[in-house]
């Protein structure tokens, strides 16, 4: 491993004498974790090489995969629903360079834990530096995918404006989220390994849910009122809001903060049941895995 990691991090400190069960431990282990920052910064990354080792081209196939993925589903859906290919594959290139950092908190969330049972079993570190390292891995992949977006903002001379500045503290939101998501799906499929599958399921119902495919505006716009009103619907999807705070400075659009005031309101009742979770079961992980 390399010499600017240091091992001896990966040592957990004492805890404040309190029990197992408690607020302080959960608190605690989230702050130890963070400090660690040098050990889950280097696996994550050391993640992603072992990923694509001996590849001619190494982490660049991230990007062509979604720009195939992106430029295929934009031809055939700006064809099928009649917008012009300029407006609607930078719109579907977003969305879904935004959906693979969500649908990868949450699928390999629900792993988390299972899949690190050798270092949870014989490494004394915090739980929160496995879910650090995951959150910091799909961001890396969210970064390499940011040239998808970067090529047609020069391709399609897309109009930004000083909303883009907006996209930083969108995409903090999303990297905040990703943390309790995978704290709560981790912990609880851990005790339940039927969790996987289903969340997985789950997630891929709600890819076609999520308007990435399509416009939420043209539906809800729509002059046949019962198009109109169960497009909606679509409002009751939590992850529609999280793409939304950040599709729309990244295209230069209108920014509609009601999609701010939900997030808002789901990452303080996510975080409120993360830490009711580690205070909880976070003792009995080790006995699960």
């Amino acid at each position: 491993m390399s010499s600017s990691v240091n091992l001896d991090a990966a040592e957990s400190p004492a805890l404040p004498s309190a029990p197992s069960r408690s607020w302080a431990r959960a608190s605690a282990d989230l702050r130890q974790g963070w400090r660690q920052r040098s050990l889950w910064g280097y696996l994550g990354w050391q993640d992603i090489k072992q990923r694509y080792r001996r590849s001619v081209l190494g982490p660049l196939w991230i990007s062509i995969s979604m720009g195939v993925i992106a430029t295929g589903l934009g031809i055939l859906y700006s064809a099928l629903l009649s917008i012009p290919l300029g407006t609607f594959l930078p719109y579907v290139a977003t969305g879904l360079l935004i959906w693979n950092f969500v649908s990868g908190c949450i699928l390999e969330g629900s792993e988390v834990f299972i899949a690190n049972e050798g270092l949870i079993k014989f490494l004394p570190a915090p739980l929160s530096l496995h879910v650090y390292r995951l959150v910091w891995r799909q961001t890396l992949f969210f970064l390499h995918n940011l040239v998808v977006w970067v090529a047609l903002v020069i391709i399609f001379q897309l109009s930004l404006s000083w909303t883009l500045l907006l996209a930083l503290p969108a995409f903090a939101m999303l990297v905040i989220n990703g943390g309790w998501i995978a704290i709560v799906s981790g912990v609880i499929a851990t005790r339940f390994r039927d969790i996987p599958p289903i969340i997985s399921s789950v997630v891929q119902l709600m890819f076609y849910m999520t308007p990435i495919v399509w416009r939420y505006d043209l539906l809800v716009n729509n002059p046949n009122p019962n198009i109109a009103e169960r497009a909606k619907l679509a409002e009751l999807n939590p992850v529609m809001h999280f793409l939304e705070i950040l599709r729309e400075p990244m295209l230069g659009e209108p920014i509609v903060w009601h999609h701010w005031y939900v997030v808002g309101v789901i990452t303080v009742l996510g975080w409120a049941l993360a830490l009711l979770v580690m205070r909880n079961y976070r003792a009995r992980v080790a006995y699960w895995v």
